[in-house]
């Protein structure tokens, strides 16, 4: 009997073949002594629209809104759909006795293959790959470790969730707009506040009115100090400011104490994809698709870093065992690693190490 692997991508499907010895190019897939293994290529299926669920619904009007479905299901996206019955009847193969389950390990990647199993009926024993690394020593690790599906059944609700709020307000919302004001116009659970906090913004740039303001500055040697008055460094009246600085003039001020300290800065968490993009745009200008598919090919195809589509700026405990591998990895990147290398990998900031903080990697 064989195991059925999900990837998510064909480059993923190809390294895990590589790595369990399924190397045999099939249309779609591909196969071993012990495994089969295919790929997504993403989500394969979509939420219905509304009108695949209620004729009222083909026509956009006002009266029949709010659209709001007891349940909505799923259906085929069209490119894709060679795919999806490429793994609907492997999944019915005879030979084949348990689906692995190997996509990101994420809520995104959760749901797409929640969707296909549960479109295909697959009625197998179904387990989960659930690696941050797509090291060869990561991957036959996680193989090992195989872990219950319903391990993760919260992260698949809370991504149905996630898709179906989308749904809601999205259509319902754009639909609304379009109609009452005659125009194409588009909402979205996110895209909307977020346009709203832009255009909030905007506002307080066009209503700004510049003001001149002074203040007053004590030089010692190449130091520059500036005096403050209850929290407020700007005086705004020059004639004020003036007379601030004639009774200072005369004023000869005595150093009393000089006190100095060492002080540790504690380095920062992890990155977080958001954290990271941020930062890839300050320093080298790159837009957020630029960093996540660059990120996303350091995963993939050098596997020098973690699960990159997280919000978590913690790692599983079970990274410690890793960390030598990882710097090795890097160490032709970055002189710095060697240091780390001659530590032995001795974990500084162990704080980053919380299992009960960790979302996705």
């Amino acid at each position: 009997m064989k195991k059925l692997i999900l990837a998510e991508k064909p480059s993923v499907a190809r390294d895990i073949g590589r790595i369990l010895n399924a190397n045999e190019k099939k249309k779609n897939y591909l196969e071993g002594k012990n495994y089969v293994i295919t790929w997504t290529l993403g989500h394969l299926l979509g939420l219905k629209m509304p009108e695949d669920l209620n004729k009222k619904w083909e026509k956009w009007q006002l009266e029949t809104l709010p659209m709001l479905p007891k349940f909505i299901g799923t259906k085929p996206l069209p490119k894709t759909r060679s795919q999806l019955k490429t793994i609907e009847s492997l999944v019915k193969r005879k030979d084949i006795n348990e689906i692995v389950i190997a996509t990101d390990a994420g809520r995104e990647g959760e749901l797409v293959a929640r969707w296909i199993l549960q479109y295909v009926h697959a009625n197998k024993k179904v387990t989960r790959l659930w690696i941050s690394s797509q090291t060869d020593k990561a991957v036959k690790q996680g193989f090992k470790e195989l872990k219950p599906a319903e391990k993760y059944d919260n992260l698949y609700e809370s991504a149905l969730a996630r898709a179906t709020a989308d749904w809601l307000v999205g259509l319902n919302v754009t639909r609304a707009l379009t109609v009452k004001y005659q125009d194409n116009l588009s909402a979205g659970r996110v895209q909307t506040p977020t346009l709203a906090l832009v255009r909030r913004q905007e506002e307080k740039i066009e209503k700004f009115m510049p003001q001149k303001y002074y203040r007053i500055a004590l030089r010692i040697g190449n130091q520059t100090a500036y005096m403050k008055q209850k929290n407020i460094y700007a005086i705004k009246e020059r004639d004020e400011a003036e007379k601030k600085k004639r009774h200072l003039d005369n004023f000869k001020g005595q150093i009393k104490d000089i006190n100095s300290k060492i002080k540790r800065e504690p380095a920062p968490l992890l990155y977080d994809l958001t954290e990271l993009q941020r930062e890839a745009n300050k320093r080298y200008g790159y837009s957020a698709k630029k960093t996540l598919s660059l990120v996303q090919s350091l995963y993939e195809i050098h596997k020098v870093v973690s699960y990159p589509r997280t919000d978590s700026r913690y790692l599983s405990n079970d990274i410690k065992a890793t960390l030598m591998e990882r710097l090795q990895a890097i160490r032709k990147y970055d002189s710095r690693a060697e240091e780390a290398i001659k530590s032995k990998g001795k974990v500084i900031l162990k704080k980053v190490f919380n299992d009960s903080k960790v979302t996705g990697h």
